[in-house]
């Protein structure tokens, strides 16, 4: 029986395709790769990814054993209770000597990509350059950001947002004399919440 088969938690309309790809990609896999650690042919993975073929429930176990996560990564979904965060009960940490402080938006189920955060930055910070997969979206709630892509410097102030590929170098800065409050949110997987560390966008 396979997953579109199955009245359970791989219920008809499941698809696992894009989330066994994005979590290759995340881990700078292969197809071949990948197919060689689950024992799967790459014809069969590359259908797998495309929707186009779906797998067993011994063959996505394998798959996601190859990927180091568990099933559940690729086919629970998140109840609406687990998915709402509340104002005053979110997790809130601080880096670099508190210049810069976060407040977790995103909750954490299997497969999940996005990250968001309500970030306050500090006059005087500036974040050092970076390069990465994915995308970040920034939008300013007060004060004015400095975000610099490749090398260009761009002001974003209240009611702005600015939407760009990791892939461009970039960091951003506050040069005024007030805090700055955004909202950013990103799907490079770094930023998910880990058990040894907080995620720190920017």
């Amino acid at each position: 029986m396979n997953l579109l088969e199955s009245g359970n938690a791989g219920g008809a309309g499941v698809r696992v395709g894009p989330l066994i790809r994005a979590r290759r990609h995340a881990r700078a896999m292969t197809l071949k790769a990948l197919g060689e650690s689950a024992g799967v042919s790459v014809g069969y993975l590359s259908q797998v990814e495309r929707d186009q073929a779906s797998p067993s429930l011994s063959t996505l176990t394998a798959i996601a054993g190859a990927l180091e996560v568990g099933v559940d990564y690729f086919i629970a979904a998140p109840r609406a209770q687990d998915a709402l965060t509340r104002k005053g009960a979110r997790m809130r940490f601080s880096v670099d000597r508190s210049l810069i402080s976060y407040e977790q938006l995103h909750a954490e189920f299997p497969g999940g990509v996005l990250s968001s955060f309500l970030i306050e930055i500090a006059p005087g910070y500036r974040s050092e350059t970076a390069t990465h997969e994915g995308e970040e979206l920034v939008y300013v709630l007060e004060g004015t950001l400095t975000l610099f892509t490749d090398g260009q410097a761009v002001d974003v102030g209240p009611g702005d947002s600015l939407h760009f590929r990791g892939n461009r170098a970039h960091c951003w800065a506050n040069r005024g004399d007030q805090p700055v409050r955004l909202h950013w949110s990103g799907t490079l997987t770094l930023f998910r919440a880990r058990p040894d560390a907080p995620p720190a966008p920017g």
